[in-house]
């Protein structure tokens, strides 16, 4: 990992930036994203009640934008169907999205963003993570399938890999007597 890297809280003269970065890594890291869905979703976590200001961060490699990852409250709903409460009742955070640039990927960026976030997060005393994603890379740095902690997927990826929806549990036993399903009816872009 390069020592010149810094990751600190997004600014509101980061968000162009930010926008370009999104849209070149989805659109060359994954075949499932153009980026267009992914920065209406970050501008929705950012207009709503679940967004956190202080835990979405950037990357910066030599004064560039490398990395953008939010981490945002999420609230569990006790049925698949929906009807989950609102950000004052979660004891959780979603980790998304999560972009490295194009240029720069396989590089660590993306390993030491969440190693650093996730280290915010438990100081704010959030008692569990969600992610959904490539599991090969989120079981490296801790996450592991959500259905361990009684939290299930409900559509997306995990219908067709259940391996792709995972939690973190941000202390020993955190996330015991929590559970619930994983449903995204509080965003249109999700």
């Amino acid at each position: 990992m390069n020592k010149n890297l810094t990751i600190r809280p997004e600014e509101h003269k980061d968000y162009k930036d930010i926008v370009s970065l999104i849209l070149r890594s989805f659109r060359e890291g994954t075949d499932y994203s153009d980026g267009t869905d992914i920065i209406a979703l970050v501008e929705e976590i950012r207009d709503s009640e679940f967004y956190i200001p202080e835990l979405s961060f950037v990357a910066e490699l030599d004064g560039i934008i490398v990395g953008h990852f939010l981490f945002s409250k999420f609230p569990l709903s006790p049925t698949k169907e929906g009807g989950h409460g609102g950000a004052a009742d979660t004891e959780i955070v979603m980790l998304a999205p999560v972009s490295v640039h194009a240029d720069y990927l396989r590089r660590g960026i993306g390993s030491a963003m969440l190693k650093m976030g996730i280290e915010r997060v438990k100081e704010h005393g959030f008692k569990g993570i969600t992610v959904e994603g490539n599991f090969r890379f989120y079981n490296n740095v801790g996450f592991r399938t959500s259905s361990e902690f009684n939290v299930f997927p409900t559509c997306g990826i995990p219908m067709n890999e259940p391996r792709c929806m995972m939690c973190m549990e941000t202390y020993e036993s955190s996330l015991e007597g929590i559970g619930g399903y994983i449903v995204y009816d509080m965003y249109y872009n999700a």
